[in-house]
């Protein structure tokens, strides 16, 4: 069923307001994709936070109409799943990480930071680690020299009073 124009409008304004506050949009071909697939797609999408949705490419080129984003229309050929994200990699990511399980999901193109994006930079920017990642690695790289340090204390005072 084909959308009348008021309904065309409204995705055309929520996809804006999505794309106003991103820093990434990739997309994907689903051409051939199981709906079980794609349930489950979708759900790693909403764990990473990331905005996930099938959109007709003429209303998505007309949202990213004027933004940074706008380079993308180009790409925005065939049965496309198109993943947005305020995170710089999650988008990449979700999409990057499920295609490598499912052979159906294919990375055609991203932009991040007003730049095109070409599949193979697509899984690069993929490969980057989380910024949950990043953090827990300081943490550690933090945590490493007082933790020895507390157990050079305990070492010495284990030792102390095994000698008295």
């Amino acid at each position: 069923m084909s959308l009348n124009i008021e309904d065309k409008k409204a995705v055309v304004a929520e996809i804006a307001a999505e794309v106003a506050g991103a820093q990434t949009i990739v997309i994907a071909e689903y051409r051939g994709i199981e709906v079980a697939s794609m349930t489950r797609l979708r759900k790693q999408a909403r764990e990473s936070g990331v905005y996930l949705r099938v959109l007709k490419n003429t209303l998505a080129r007309r949202a990213v109409q004027g933004t940074p984003f706008a380079d993308l229309a180009d790409k925005m050929v065939g049965p496309l799943v198109y993943g947005i994200s305020v995170d710089p990699i999650a988008a990449a990511k979700v999409l990057n990480d499920f295609a490598k399980k499912d052979d159906k999901i294919v990375v055609k193109a991203g932009s991040y930071d007003g730049k095109l994006l070409s599949a193979e930079d697509v899984g690069a920017l993929a490969s980057i680690p989380s910024r949950e990642e990043l953090l827990s690695k300081l943490l550690y790289v933090m945590k490493a020299p007082l933790s020895g340090f507390v157990r050079g204390l305990a070492a010495l005072a284990e030792k102390q009073t095994e000698a008295a």
